[in-house]
């Protein structure tokens, strides 16, 4: 047995009290730390080490005038040691390296996630649009000094009235032949550009989201290059005008504000026209003819926020995870099982539960999130880059940010609970980091949102599929998922008949943990939803637009939970894939119960639906939760190889109580009471005397 699976059996027995004793698997830290890094693990490395430096560490207890001003230092820092341009051409500095990028930036959370959003607003989201929206000329005259941040700038895409309604945005850029300039206007308060950051203090220029209108003809939003600020004094240039959000719930290292304009004129070669042009004369023209399809192709660069902040939660969610397990074998309550040791709170089932369904989620998130990467990396590197391409991204991205981003937030929650008052102190980073990440959950897309946009894309595939089909055979469809799909073509009509026959919890349990009985119902579950909103909605097209709109509305839910269904399947399939990259058999037989643990946990917390729908009998449906219980069983043991798998270290992690002082105070206080004890002048406890005293009376 190594040494590290002697350190974390203390207090966990290897087997479930049924099984006979088997010799405990062990995991190989090392290795399993080199495939959660990913391909490009030398990148992370780098970012890990330069994130773990003091130099770039949040210092709790600034003031956001204070918090601001360090952290706009801190982009200097990044500047200097070559950590925030791997996404930009080789010719001006970068190494057009895409995924690298932002593998790299997702571990800046680690340091300040303020620190990581304004490097993202910077480079990330400014710089990308120059980038991916502009031409050689646009690169060439301003990606050097948006590069070196002699540019800040700034995304002001987002207006007060519209959110995560793009095409609805009200700021025009009306082109004048005259002048040979496009005049930008705000045309009333709600057209405001809003939560845009580098807009309160530090953007000197922003890649502005309007209507292009030529010749009276709006041809929708086109980004457009801004001069905002005088680069000596700070002040607006004339036709500008700005607020400063203010303190925020979090992310008070980011000088968020609000920009109008009113008759600014900016020169028509500021139009960034890689997919739109409009003519000396006022002729627009585009290589892409549908307006809908140039829409959503300029909005791409959204989608490399959307995939950094994906990675960025899953950071999170394994720094809370470490902290939170590192403690819990560390830290003793209640005496329990023995008259004179307390418990570690890990040997509790209900802490397990707590943790271990949060960090076999982490897994699973990650093993996507590396998918997602290599697909972005793909399609932006121009490896596999045609429309189905990007369209797989998009709604790829869309699946995996929230369900990641709503992760981290449950995760820090849960962690900072777990940890009991400890956790609610600001050195042990719960609470600051879940107040930094709780706007992840709508910028870049509002989750909810971007959710009804992959339900949309799994309506319209599941429309092709069924295009000559009338509405008969889709309601056959729907009853044969009930009656076939679940039972006949994996075999678990027998896994129902051994219930019934034989009424044993642990062969039903031993079917659902089989790899295809938990895909398949996973995967009936998505086809199922998509399935009956399909026909719920068939001839919704032909409606009047009010009474299709009503139709759809009365099935928003069942879309949304059947995208998230669909994202919760992509992670669980991330998860299974990256089982098969694993050698070492131990690692292999850990991960695979995480897995599990994972799967079964996803089916528990939709266990109504898979009763409702005939799915599971009520007697197999009760075997999931204890099988639940034995796989925390199984995976106790290894807690902490898990967690240490990560690879943060204390640099990182930052946190008292994942220091070892909690380990060291519980040893002092059994030692005190050990010697109390054996010195023979312990004071008598009150209510053994009145024990013995009973006892004699008797």
């Amino acid at each position: 047995m190594t040494e590290v699976a002697d350190r974390t059996t203390a207090g966990a027995p290897a087997t479930s009290p049924e099984e006979p004793e088997t010799v405990l698997p062990a995991v190989d830290v090392a290795a399993l730390g080199e495939l959660l890094l990913g391909d490009w693990a030398d990148i992370r490395r780098a970012a890990r080490e330069l994130a773990g430096r003091p130099e770039v560490h949040k210092i709790e207890g600034l003031t956001h005038t204070e918090h601001r001003e360090r952290v706009f230092s801190q982009l200097k820092y990044l500047v200097d040691n070559n950590a925030v341009h791997r996404a930009f051409p080789t010719r001006l500095g970068g190494s057009d390296n895409h995924g690298g990028n932002v593998a790299g930036f997702a571990e800046l959370v680690t340091a300040d996630p303020s620190l990581q959003i304004k490097a993202g607003v910077q480079w990330g989201l400014f710089g990308s649009a120059v980038m991916h929206l502009g031409t050689q000329e646009h690169h060439d005259k301003w990606l050097p000094g948006i590069m070196s941040l002699a540019i800040p700038g700034c995304f002001a895409m987002t207006e007060t009235g519209h959110g995560s309604d793009v095409a609805s945005i009200a700021t025009t850029a009306t082109f004048d032949e005259d002048s040979q300039e496009f005049v930008i206007d705000t045309p009333f308060r709600a057209a405001w550009k809003d939560y845009i950051g580098n807009a309160a203090k530090d953007g000197l220029a922003a890649v502005v989201f309007a209507q292009l209108i030529t010749k009276n003809v709006n041809h929708g939003v086109h980004a457009f290059y801004v001069e905002l600020r005088d680069p000596d004094t700070k002040a607006f240039l004339p036709g500008i005008g700005g607020e400063d959000d203010g303190i925020k719930g979090g992310l008070n290292g980011i000088d968020n504000g609000r920009l109008h304009f009113t008759g600014l004129r900016i020169p028509r070669t500021h139009l960034l026209n890689r997919y739109g042009n409009v003519a000396p004369d006022g002729t627009y023209s585009s290589s892409i003819e549908s307006p809908g399809r140039r829409f959503f192709t300029m909005l791409g660069t959204l989608v490399q926020g959307r995939v950094s902040l994906d990675g960025a939660a899953v950071a999170a969610s394994k720094l809370a995870l470490k902290t939170a397990i590192q403690y819990a074998t560390e830290r003793r309550q209640f005496n329990a099982s023995s008259p004179t040791d307390e418990e570690v709170l890990l040997d509790y089932q209900r802490h397990q539960r707590r943790l271990f369904t949060r960090l076999a989620t982490t897994y699973a998130a990650g093993f996507a999130h590396d998918q997602l990467l290599q697909k972005f990396d793909d399609v932006f590197s121009g490896a596999h880059d045609t429309d189905a391409d990007r369209q797989d991204l998009e709604t790829l991205a869309a699946a995996l940010k929230p369900l990641s981003t709503w992760h981290a937030l449950d995760t820090l929650q849960e962690c900072r609970e777990a940890c009991g008052g400890a956790g609610f102190l600001i050195e042990n980073r719960f609470a600051s980091l879940r107040a930094d990440l709780d706007v992840y959950a709508t910028f870049e897309g509002d989750n909810t949102v971007l959710l009804q946009l992959v339900a949309k894309r799994l309506l319209a595939d599941y429309a092709k599929e069924f295009r000559n089909a009338d509405f008969g055979v889709l309601a056959r469809y729907v009853v044969e998922q009930a009656a076939d799909v679940a039972l006949n073509r994996t075999g678990l009509r027998q896994v129902a008949q051994f219930v019934a026959d034989t009424g044993s919890v642990q062969k039903s349990a031993l079917a659902l943990r089989d790899e295809e009985g938990q895909r398949t119902l996973l995967t009936d579950r998505v086809q199922s939803m998509v399935a009956e909103v399909g026909s719920a909605l068939k001839g919704a097209n032909k409606l009047p637009q009010h009474q299709a709109a009503a139709l759809f509305n009365q099935h928003q839910d069942d879309l949304i939970d059947a995208a998230q269904a669909h994202a919760e399947l992509l992670q669980w399939e991330a998860f299974t894939e990256a089982l098969g990259k694993v050698t070492d058999p131990g690692t292999k037989q850990v991960l695979t119960w995480l897995r599990d643990l994972f799967g079964l946990s996803l089916i528990e917390q939709h266990l109504s639906w898979y009763l409702m729908n005939g799915r599971l009998s009520m007697q197999r449906g009760r075997t999931v939760g204890s099988y639940v219980n034995r796989l925390l069983t199984k995976i106790r043991p290894h807690a902490l190889d898990l967690v240490d798998a990560f690879g943060y270290g204390p640099e990182h992690l930052r946190a008292a109580i994942a220091s070892g002082a909690e380990a060291t105070r519980q040893d002092e206080a059994r030692s005190y009471f050990q010697a109390l004890r054996a010195s023979g002048s312990a004071p008598a406890e009150e209510k053994a005397l009145l024990a013995l005293k009973g006892s004699k009376s008797r």
